[in-house]
C-alpha cells in the first residue's frame, strides 16, 4: 500500500545534498520497518537490516566510533558488500542499542553518501531519558502515523474518489451519490482504521470479523510491551489507564476516572509512558488568542486521543453495523477520528501536536473541540457527530477572539456560510463558516487556501 512518507523519503530525503541519518518515529506497527524496505525495493538499494532487539549482540559491531570500520565490521558478519551509493542502511528496534545513536553523527560527518534509517518503537523513551549526547543537527526525524483517510482510499483502489476530493475547490456540490460513498468508505475507515496490518486484511478478505481479529492482536501487542515498562509502575494499572483513554475521548482527561482507588500521580506517570510509546497523543489546552498557541498552554486540564480510530472502536466493543461516529459516544469517536486526520496535516518532518480551547464559568461553559495554526491565524474547529448541532461555543469564540473563519466538520455535504448572530446579551457576532463531511478533513488546509484566494 502507498504511504505519504514513501514519496518524503524519495523526493525529499535521498535527494537531499546535505541528507542526515533518518529516525523513524511512532507506535508499534504503524508501518516504520514496511516503510523502510518498500524505500529501498523502489529505489534498488540494498537493504542492509539490523535488528537490535532480535539480535543484541549486532551493537558490538559499532564498537568503534570509525563509520568505515563499523561497516566492514557488518560486511564481516553479515558476507555482503555494502556499497556506500546502493546501499541502505537500516537499524531497527534501535532503543534495543541506544548508545549507537550517538554514533550516527560520524555517518553524517564521514560517509554521508551512504543512505542511513533507524526505527524504533519504544524510541520515546531512550529518547526522553538518554545518559549520552544526541548528535543534534545531525540527524532528522520522520513522523509516522496509521494511514489517513486519503492513504486508506488508495489501499483499497479507490484512486478516482481521492483524485476527486483532492480537486474540489469553493464553492462547490457533490453529488448525493458520490457523497454517500465517500460517508460509507468513511465509516468503514473507523471500523477498519488506519493501521497497516488492519488495512492489509480488509484489503484481502473485506471482513469485519478479520478485522476484529488483528486489532485484538495488535491490542494484546501493546499490553504486552507493558512489562517492557516494569519497574516504572504497576503492569495492572497500565491497562486500567489504556483503557479510560477511549473512554474519556472527547472530554477533559480526568485522573479519577480511571480508578477511583488509583492516586493521581500514578495515573499521570502512567498516561505519560502512553504519550511517549505514541499509543496515545495529549491534545492541550490552549488560549488560542493568537498563533503560536502553544505560547498559551494552559496545563490545568488537557484530553486524550488514541493512536488509532479502529483500535477506539474495537477496545470500546462497538458493533460493525453501526454507523461508528453518530451512536452513543459518537461525538468522542468523530473527535479521534478527526484528531487522528488533523495530525496527518503536519509535515511529516514534525511532531504534530493538536490544542483546543475550553471556558469554563458558572452557566457559561463553552469549548471548541480543536484549533489549529493555519498561515499566521487560529482556526477554530467544531467536530458534530451527526450532520446537525449547536454552534453556541463557536459564537461565543468567534465573538471573543474575534476571528473571521471557522471550520465545522459533521456529516452533512459540504458548505461555505455567512453567519450572523448575536450572542445572549445580543452582541453581534459574524465570520464564514466553512463546513465539511469528516472525509474532507485531510484537505481542510488547501480548502481554506481556496476561501482565502
Amino acid at each position: 500500500m502507498y504511504r505519504n512518507a514513501l514519496s518524503y523519503l524519495k523526493d525529499t530525503w535521498f535527494t537531499d545534498t546535505s541528507r542526515k541519518p533518518l529516525i523513524l518515529r511512532g507506535a508499534r506497527q504503524v508501518g516504520k520497518t514496511w516503510l523502510a524496505k518498500e524505500f529501498a525495493k523502489q529505489m534498488d538499494l540494498t537493504f542492509v537490516e539490523l535488528n537490535f532487539e532480535r539480535n543484541p549482540e549486532l551493537k558490538s559491531l559499532f564498537v568503534s566510533n570509525d563509520p568505515k570500520i563499523v561497516l566492514r565490521n557488518i560486511e564481516s558478519y553479515m558476507g555482503i558488500s555494502i556499497k556506500l551509493d546502493s546501499s541502505l542502511l537500516f537499524l531497527d528496534e534501535i532503543q534495543g542499542a541506544p548508545e549507537i545513536l550517538s554514533k550516527l553523527r560520524w555517518f553524517y560527518e564521514e560517509v554521508p553518501e551512504l543512505p542511513l534509517i533507524a526505527a524504533g518503537s519504544l524510541l520515546e523513551f531512550i529518547l526522553s531519558d538518554h545518559e549520552f549526547s544526541m548528535p543534534v543537527g545531525r540527524i532528522s526525524y520522520l513522523y509516522i502515523e496509521p494511514l489517513s483517510f486519503e492513504e486508506f482510499l488508495l489501499a483499497i483502489n479507490e484512486s478516482m474518489l481521492l483524485k476527486y476530493i483532492q480537486d474540489i475547490q469553493l464553492p462547490f456540490q457533490i453529488p448525493d451519490a458520490i457523497h454517500q460513498k465517500l460517508r460509507d468508505i468513511f465509516n468503514v475507515y473507523c471500523l477498519v482504521g488506519g493501521m497497516p496490518a488492519c488495512v492489509a486484511k480488509w484489503i484481502e478478505t473485506k471482513t469485519f470479523l478479520d478485522i476484529a481479529l488483528i486489532q485484538e492482536d495488535l491490542l494484546s501487542t501493546y499490553r504486552e510491551d507493558f512489562y517492557k515498562y516494569k519497574g516504572r509502575v504497576d503492569v495492572s494499572r497500565l491497562i486500567t489507564v489504556l483503557n479510560s483513554v477511549p473512554n474519556q475521548l472527547g472530554q477533559k482527561f480526568m485522573y479519577s476516572r480511571t480508578d477511583p482507588d488509583m492516586q493521581a500521580s500514578v495515573a499521570k506517570q502512567i498516561l505519560s509512558l502512553f504519550n511517549k510509546a505514541k499509543i496515545s497523543h495529549t491534545v492541550k489546552l490552549s488560549s488560542a488568542n493568537a498563533v503560536p498557541l502553544s505560547a498559551e498552554i494552559k496545563d490545568k486540564a488537557f484530553k486524550q486521543i488514541f493512536l488509532d480510530v479502529g483500535l477506539v472502536n474495537r477496545m470500546l466493543s462497538k458493533p460493525f453495523h453501526i454507523n461508528p461516529v453518530n451512536t452513543t459516544k459518537g461525538g468522542g469517536v468523530a473527535e479521534q477520528a478527526v484528531g487522528q486526520m488533523l495530525r496527518t496535516l503536519f509535515p511529516l518532518y514534525k511532531e504534530p501536536e493538536l490544542y483546543y480551547w475550553q471556558r469554563e464559568e458558572r452557566g457559561a461553559n463553552a469549548e471548541i473541540d480543536y484549533v489549529l495554526e493555519h498561515n499566521g491565524e487560529v482556526i477554530p474547529i467544531e467536530v458534530k457527530s451527526g450532520s446537525t448541532g449547536s454552534l453556541k461555543s463557536l459564537h461565543y469564540f468567534m465573538y471573543h477572539k474575534h476571528k473571521k473563519l471557522a471550520v465545522r466538520i459533521n456529516d452533512d455535504l459540504p458548505s461555505i456560510t455567512e453567519i450572523g448572530v448575536r450572542l445572549q446579551r445580543q452582541e453581534p457576532v459574524s465570520y464564514t463558516l466553512l463546513s465539511i463531511p469528516f472525509y474532507l478533513t485531510g484537505q481542510m488546509f488547501k480548502l481554506l487556501e481556496n476561501n482565502n484566494s
